[in-house]
């Protein structure tokens, strides 16, 4: 063992992890290695039952605090970084809900799942043939009817049976509004949004659910249809959800968004936008989360690791179409947007299945894209965080993240269709030339660049307004290695975001944007200037008020190039406040470079 000399010591005592197992361990102050070779032993009762095996870092991080009550030794869990285990279904607890709009009434939610004294570890199927999902608006009436029966007998098991539809839907709910503590940092929730772990639990998500609908109408080879919401011909919600009598029908949606209504990719308040820019929005908009986006950190999302705090920050598409058409289906009527507006609800909505699938579709798509950084994560702690699903036999099974990053691996891939988004790339206003210090006359009061460059601005800032500041680059211009390589992204970082969970807030994001000279339109998706948005779906849990700090970030290299302003030395970014105006504050914006 290492010396120890010079070192304070501090006595820990372990939670009882078991009846039978408990113990004591030295930690001296940054001195961690000692535990590869030899740490407390001592052996689970029903190991095999037991929802999480401990090994050397899980130790470590359970320094991090007493479990379920204590404060924490350990203040940068990424010091000891490690996977988020699977939850403790005996630990989950009931999800609050707090109505949009600031009313002060709170809803309980009780979505936890039964509880299994049998844990298995997942086994990848043994793939005899692909099984292809369809596009939803292609389908015909001899799959409709397949699916329309399994989704039908679902809904007509046991509510207590947790292939249900309802259980199903509560799988959400969840994994989604803090129902589950992590298991050795009680104080922090698994969230499963806004960092590293969205696509792979979803894609896990929808499998086992795909698996028990096939496992109903005894069709091991039945695939969920996807939404193509990322192709014109998809844009509309799908006709085979829409018919009341259909068990893929949902009440709680925005009626006015039913066909032939578009998709608005862009989320937040309906628009006015002809079909024909709403399309070419969509498109270009696609284009920045897919094409643009060559990193995987600013594809996946912030890492998140065990013990640290939830919400570090979601990755391209998470953060933009994922979360529009969530927020375009849900109904704005009900007090918490139900279905779709609401993480609690969504999984209630049939739709939100093949809304999901067309997001996995994208890290499928994404992977095949040009650009040698385009690759899942190869970090451990993403690749061995974990989740509990139920499988098509009731049988409670433990899946860890590299699991999942082969769809076909776990038998299934997608309907090819075109994909026009592809050279969807936004045109600039104007290319090389610097926005006006001030808004021009005649701006009517609340129009998107109606506002003075304010290089004043001290943060962090309350979002009640529209604001424009210069940027400082600490870099000018990437090297022509640099390019060529793609070691080096510069991206637009928005830290310290802080708003309530439950809050509807969105807010654009711009770059050397200006009003048009001839007609004074704001700067929209369909223009290079316009660099993307955030926009908060309510999930809330707890006290209500209670916050969400995050962080967006934006890749804006070959914006810049675009632009003509790669050798500038600040950059102009405008924050236009589309919807929560004041419900939301902002630490800092920086210029920034990474390499994954």
């Amino acid at each position: 063992m290492a010396s120890t000399a010079n070192f304070p010591s501090t006595v820990i005592t372990l939670p009882n992890f078991s009846k039978t197992c408990r113990g004591s361990i030295f930690m001296k102050k940054k001195l961690f290695n000692f535990v590869s070779k030899k740490v407390v032993s001592c052996k689970a009762n029903n190991a095999d039952s037991s929802v999480n095996r401990f090994d050397r870092r899980d130790i470590l991080l359970g320094l991090g605090g007493s479990l379920y009550g204590g404060t924490s030794l350990v203040r940068d869990p990424f010091a000891l970084a490690a996977p988020i285990a699977a939850p403790d279904l005996s630990h989950c607890a009931e999800a609050t809900v707090q109505p949009t709009g600031g009313v002060s009434t709170t809803m309980g939610v009780d979505c936890c799942p039964p509880v299994s004294t049998t844990i298995t570890d997942f086994i990848p199927p043994s793939v005899r043939k692909i099984r292809y999902r369809p596009a939803a608006h292609l389908v015909d009436s001899r799959y409709l009817k397949k699916f329309e029966e399994a989704l039908r007998l679902m809904r007509e098991l046991d509510k207590d049976d947790p292939r249900s539809f309802m259980q199903q839907a509560n799988v959400h709910c969840a994994y989604c509004n803090d129902a589950y503590p992590q298991t050795l940092f009680p104080s922090q929730p698994i969230q499963v949004h806004n960092s590293w772990l969205f696509f792979p639990f979803h894609r896990l998500y929808l499998y086992f659910f795909e698996r028990i609908l096939g496992k109903l109408i005894n069709d091991p080879d039945f695939a969920i249809p996807y939404w193509n919401w990322d192709s014109p011909s998809g844009m509309s919600m799908p006709e085979i959800y829409v018919g009341s009598n259909s068990p893929l029908y949902d009440s709680k949606r925005d009626l006015s968004h039913l066909p032939p209504s578009l998709v608005n990719l862009n989320g937040g308040k309906d628009n006015d936008l002809s079909r024909e820019l709403q399309i070419k929005c969509n498109l270009n908009l696609m284009y920045r989360e897919m094409v643009r986006t060559k990193i995987p950190s600013l594809f996946f999302g912030k890492e998140y690791r065990a013990g640290s705090t939830a919400d570090p920050g979601a990755g391209s598409v998470e953060g933009g179409s994922h979360i529009a058409v969530h927020i375009w289906v849900g109904d704005k009527e009900e007090p918490y947007h139900e279905d779709m507006g609401n993480f609690y609800s969504a999984g209630r909505d049939p739709i939100f299945y093949a809304h999901h699938a067309n997001v996995d579709r994208m890290w499928n798509i994404w992977k095949t894209l040009p650009g040698k950084k385009r690759r899942d994560i190869d970090d451990s702690d993403w690749l061995d965080s974990a989740f509990l699903f139920y499988d098509e036999n009731k049988n409670l099974v433990r899946v860890k993240v590299r699991d999942c990053l082969d769809s076909r691996a776990l038998g299934y891939d997608y309907q090819s269709v075109d994909i026009p988004w592809l050279g969807s790339k936004a045109t600039p206003r104007r290319r090389g030339r610097a926005p006006r210090r001030s808004p021009p006359s005649g701006r009517a009061p609340g129009q998107a660049m109606a506002a003075e460059i304010n290089n004043t601005i001290a943060f962090p800032i309350v979002l009640d307004k529209i604001v424009r500041f210069e940027v400082p680059r600490p870099k000018k211009s990437r090297t022509k290695i640099g390019k060529k390589d793609e070691e080096e992204e510069e991206v637009l970082v928005i830290e310290n975001i802080q708003l309530d969970k439950d809050a509807p807030v969105k807010f654009d994001v711009c770059i050397n944007d200006d009003d048009d000279e001839d007609d004074g339109k704001p700067v929209g998706p369909e223009d290079s200037e316009f660099v993307g948005s955030f926009t908060n779906l309510p999930h809330g849990h707890g006290q209500p008020g209670a916050k969400l700090t995050t962080t967006l970030t934006f890749s804006i290299s070959d914006l810049l190039e675009e632009l003509g302003i790669e050798g500038e030395d600040n950059i102009v970014v405008t924050l236009v406040p589309q919807e929560g105006e004041g419900l939301v504050s902002i630490g800092n914006v920086k210029i920034d470079y990474i390499r994954d």
